[in-house]
């Protein structure tokens, strides 16, 4: 199935999450000079204009990045939430206005240093057409492909380093598996990997498909971080919340990500809260 555009929901709460842990997980690597590979296996776009006829219909973005950008001073505060509102701004047209929202190609090609390489995966056809006409350095890889088969068949890398984002729709109830399945395998491959997962939180709590293929798998220790917005309604089938999971992840990432989440929560409304913890394999 290749029906899923991210266009619709771009700049949504889950994007804020998501990639503002990808973007404290690049600080970290970015501290040793050693080459790092990043593969994302789910790329999108790129870049997503606001105005757009996708974006635009939903306007998801109003409740997530919108927030955060007119709050920008005041979390400012907060030197990971401060950096990272300092690179959005970088991207838009106009100073001081918020008129594009960068999908994980942007936050991660902007961040490449010389010796590092990023290979971003995209099956959908429109999708990929889309992303081969943004402007990204050299070292990018754009591959018209399955992202989690790419990932597999592409380890072990050359570089001392790799990190990877897998980013699914979840559109198929299979996909949880599915992640589960590749990722315990590329962690075979690569023990010393850096990968993040992001996963939906829905009523049905269907992530734990996905938790207990990697706990079976042999992945035990892992970084969780769920964003809940609110408690599920009886007989509501949508997205209520928005999970990250990061296996080896740096020391002091859990630290970052709690206190800049924990400014971010009052922003979202009074039944926002967070959950961050070093998941086990309960």
């Amino acid at each position: 199935m290749l029906s899923y555009q991210h266009a619709y929901h771009a700049g949504n709460f889950a994007d804020v999450h998501k990639h503002l842990t990808l973007f404290a997980v690049i600080d970290h690597l970015l501290r040793k000079r050693s080459s790092v590979t990043y593969m994302d296996t789910h790329a999108g776009r790129g870049l997503y204009p606001l105005a757009a006829e996708e974006t635009a219909k939903l306007q998801e973005y109003r409740e997530g990045v919108a927030r955060l950008w007119q709050a920008r001073e005041r979390l400012g505060d907060d030197l990971l939430l401060g950096d990272w509102l300092t690179a959005l701004g970088r991207m838009q047209s106009r100073a001081g206005g918020l008129d594009h929202y960068p999908g994980s190609p942007w936050w991660l090609s902007q961040r490449l240093r010389e010796q590092d390489r990023l290979m971003l995966f995209e099956l959908h056809p429109g999708e990929h057409g889309h992303l081969a006409q943004q402007a990204l350095p050299d070292n990018v890889q754009r591959i018209h492909g399955d992202g989690l088969q790419g990932l597999v068949k592409r380890l072990p890398v050359p570089s001392p380093r790799l990190c990877v984002l897998v980013d699914p729709s979840y559109e198929r109830k299979e996909e949880y598996a599915e992640v589960a399945e590749a990722v315990c395998q590329a962690m075979r491959k690569a023990r010393h990997a850096v990968v993040l997962v992001w996963y939906p939180l829905l009523p049905a709590g269907r992530h734990r498909e996905l938790l207990e293929g990697l706990r079976d798998g042999g992945v035990r220790k892992i970084w969780r971080s769920e964003l809940h917005l609110r408690e599920p309604q009886q007989g509501e089938r949508g997205m209520i919340g928005s999970g990250m999971l990061v296996i080896n992840a740096p020391w002091g990432l859990d630290e970052r990500l709690e206190a800049a989440v924990a400014k971010i929560l009052p922003l979202l409304g009074e039944t926002s809260r967070h959950r961050g913890d070093w998941w086990v394999g309960e």
